[in-house]
């Protein structure tokens, strides 16, 4: 990311933080129902020990649910590409999973399974799972119908034009499935401590609230959104080092279409 790309967020959430701490501190609201921005960082400097011991679990539930989820996701978007029957047996099923609610079905996860990091890895897979497919289908879908015609007309077989073709077609749209994800999964391990757990940042917010301490709730919040943001990062970051010839090849169509424009 630049500094041009990220100038204007900052500003803007600047001039929010600074908005919110003048509005609590002119209107006299109390910091129970609404703590100003520099009392949410003070809580959280305090606390520092109590928010490090409960942002690990969620750290640790995040990335290992999110490595099951692509490791399940590619699989499963292969095997549908690749046999038209699987694909006719699990699509029904993966929109079906869609229209359950997380929070409906979290709570009975955590029963079945109890307190551990099984359910909330599991949670994490099923929020993350159906987007990181489906993006890689549709990769596998734009795939020139001229360029799989030519690898025939060259003697390749099934395997080698997946492997030379279809896969380093698919791969943008799967990053692009990877940042989708990536801004949901530590919110599913959230709701899922949430509902049942000893440690994590879903945890800390029920107990923060229920000791009426709002800044720590605020504060739980700000970390759940830093590791959002850093687990997209990281996704940015790996789809630069595995597809640097994608951005490449973007940057010249974009540059093309802004002088025609012109």
């Amino acid at each position: 990311m630049t500094r041009q790309t990220l100038g204007p967020p900052a500003i803007l959430v600047a001039a929010f933080l600074v908005a919110w701490e003048l509005y609590v501190r002119a209107s006299g609201v109390s910091p129970f129902v609404l703590p100003p921005p520099s009392r949410v960082l003070e809580s959280l400097w305090l606390f520092r020990q109590d928010a490090l011991r409960h942002a690990v679990p969620t750290i640790v539930e995040t990335l290992v649910g999110f490595g099951v989820s692509i490791a399940a996701a590619v699989g499963a978007a292969i095997a549908m590409d690749r046999l038209p029957i699987v694909r006719r047996a699990l699509a029904p099923l993966m929109i079906g999973s869609q229209t359950i609610p997380i929070v409906a079905i979290a709570p009975l996860i955590v029963v079945w399974f109890g307190f551990g990091f099984a359910p909330k890895i599991l949670v994490v897979v099923l929020v993350t799972f159906f987007p990181i497919t489906v993006a890689l289908l549709d990769g596998f879908a734009s795939t020139p119908s001229e360029a799989t015609e030519l690898m025939r007309s060259f003697g390749a077989s099934s395997g080698q034009t997946f492997r030379k073709l279809r896969w380093p077609s698919g791969l943008p749209a799967l990053f692009t499935g990877l940042r989708i994800s990536a801004t949901y999964a530590v919110i599913a391990a959230v709701i899922a401590e949430y509902v049942g757990a000893t440690e994590g940042l879903g945890i800390w917010m029920v107990l923060s609230q229920r000791s009426f301490r709002t800044d720590l709730v605020f504060g739980a919040i700000l970390l759940t959104a830093v590791l959002s943001v850093a687990l997209f990062a990281l996704v940015v970051a790996a789809e630069r080092a595995v597809i640097p010839w994608y951005r490449a090849s973007r940057g010249v169509r974009l540059s093309k279409q802004s002088q025609e424009a012109a």
